[in-house]
């Protein structure tokens, strides 16, 4: 028997399907229902810095197409809002956020609140 899933509306065989706080979501809605993205996680950085250190990577250099991208268009910028950001990438929010997530763990870019706006910006030691 098909269903559809709650939040995006996709059918779906039933045994395809997850059930999270009484809805019925597909896999990628579920996936983003309980994966939690924790930009601020020492642990985190600790691991990723390390990790770029060990392996000599400097700027741009190990990161996806998608995180070049971001992290290219914020250095051309200087600084800018998430939704520019995403709207410039073709990038859903919850998307930017979690490659921002991973770029801010590697000490690459950062958030920079200014006039009650928080700009992603370059990450500079």
């Amino acid at each position: 028997m098909d269903c559809k899933c709650s939040k995006c509306g996709v059918k779906m065989g039933k045994e395809d399907s997850y059930n999270h706080q009484s809805k019925v979501l597909c896999e990628d809605c579920y996936m983003d229902a309980v994966s939690s993205i924790r930009t601020c996680d020492p642990w985190a950085v600790q691991a990723a810095t390390k990790d770029r250190k060990n392996q000599k990577l400097k700027e741009g250099d190990g990161l996806t197409n998608v995180q070049k991208k971001i992290y290219e268009y914020v250095k051309l910028k200087g600084k800018a809002l998430p939704e520019e950001v995403s709207n410039a990438l073709k990038l859903d929010k919850l998307e930017l956020e979690r490659q921002f997530t991973i770029l801010r763990h590697c000490e690459l870019l950062k958030g920079h609140k200014e006039d009650n706006k928080v700009f992603i910006t370059l990450f500079k030691k």
